[in-house]
């Protein structure tokens, strides 16, 4: 799909892409939209990256890899690559207004793309993979407009801002082998995304900057830098050696395990929400919890599917499925396959020592209002079971 100029390896690695860009992959399922989403559209360059990166926003229901701007209507990837359609690849984007807003998803875009570069997105050139914002509305517009006048302001860039802002015209979906590609072809996608100069721009730019806080997060089995699109942060190393205990120093940043029946949560039967105690990014509900026996807090599935990160652990022999949070990359615990078959069949094992529960009487003054209505939910449907 893409050019590599970067060498023999990256040479190599676009012919692989060209022979095997159609290659069958697996067809992921649909996420369900809620009827509320709000839609919004950027282009960022590939847009396997543009899609990728957006979906790993808290907030973000789902990205729609596709084409916007041009002339023809359904027009092919190959008609959209010859540059000669006037579309710009283009992702649609799904979103919870009550969890990001707006000004928010400009926020995360413009720490994804390098927008003084008007002529295409890193090793990926032509007018089909210029940076642009799509606005759907005159509220948008303006503010795009103002975003991109603060970001040229800022002085983080000595070239001027190339992004252009663009009446949205129409959106057409790529074809299905676009779709979730990072997903579907994680090696591919990783040997592109290493070889375009995406991510290596992005942490040069942002290194050094007041607007980057010092959080993590998992991302290919390696810490990858962040920036500040969402307000949970990991303090340094020095901070968190004061804030937490010696327990939840290790549990989370060490791969620890508490001992089991002495930890805070393994009984705990109250109502309410457990967040990241790093990060404070919310994890799991007492709605999901459940007793398994095993002496330490147990979930059927996560609060935030999006802020829990999964990959395999060998430090027992054997292959465990480790669980992380996203944006701190705490170690949470583990996830097995001996849940209540009833619920899904999960059991997420989790340390007490990596979370801290806020009661759900306390969530709108703890800044986690948006779950309140889930226990105000659940005990509706206790008292009328409990009338009839």
């Amino acid at each position: 799909m893409k050019k590599f100029l970067l060498g023999l390896a990256s040479l190599l690695a676009v012919l692989f892409f060209y022979q095997n860009l159609t290659t069958a992959a697996p067809v992921l399922a649909k996420k369900a939209i809620p009827a509320t989403a709000k839609k919004a559209y950027f282009a960022g360059g590939c847009f396997w990256c543009t899609e990728a990166d957006f979906e790993k926003l808290p907030g973000v229901y789902e990205a729609i890899s596709g084409y916007a701007g041009g002339r023809e209507k359904n027009p092919t990837y190959r008609q959209v690559a010859s540059g000669q359609t006037g579309h710009v690849e283009t992702v649609e984007v799904y979103y919870d207004p009550s969890r990001v807003s707006y000004e928010q998803l400009l926020h995360h875009f413009w720490r994804h793309i390098n927008p003084t570069d008007g002529g295409g997105q890193f090793v990926d050139r032509g007018p089909q993979y210029r940076p642009v914002i799509f606005y759907t509305n005159e509220t948008e517009r303006q503010i795009a407009e103002k975003s991109r006048a603060e970001l040229a302001k800022s002085g983080k860039f000595s070239r001027p801002i190339q992004t252009e802002i663009l009446k949205f015209t129409g959106f057409y979906p790529a074809e299905e082998y676009h779709q979730d590609y990072y997903k579907k072809n994680p090696w591919r996608y990783k040997l592109y995304r290493k070889g375009s100069g995406r991510d290596n721009f992005l942490l040069q730019t942002w290194k050094d900057s007041a607007l980057q806080t010092s959080y993590r997060v998992a991302q290919n089995n390696k810490a990858a830098i962040m920036t500040d699109t969402m307000p949970y942060s990991k303090p340094s190393d020095a901070e968190l050696r004061r804030k937490l205990t010696p327990m939840q120093y290790k549990v989370t940043q060490q791969d620890g395990t508490e001992p089991p029946f002495q930890n805070a949560y393994y009984n705990n039967k109250a109502p309410g929400i457990y967040v990241d105690i790093v990060s404070g990014e919310p994890l799991f509900s007492s709605l999901d919890k459940y007793d398994s026996g095993t002496g330490w807090p147990s979930f059927v599935k996560p609060l935030e599917p999006e802020n829990i990160v999964t990959r395999t652990d060998y430090k027992l022999f054997y292959p465990r499925t480790e669980v992380r949070s996203r944006w701190a990359n705490s170690h949470l615990g583990h996830v097995f396959k001996d849940g209540p078959k009833d619920r899904g069949g999960l059991r997420y094992c989790i340390n007490s020592a990596a979370l801290r529960f806020i009661p759900a009487e306390d969530l709108e003054k703890e800044g986690y209002g948006q779950y309140a209505k889930l226990f105000a939910e659940a005990e509706k449907k206790t008292s009328k079971a409990t009338t009839k």
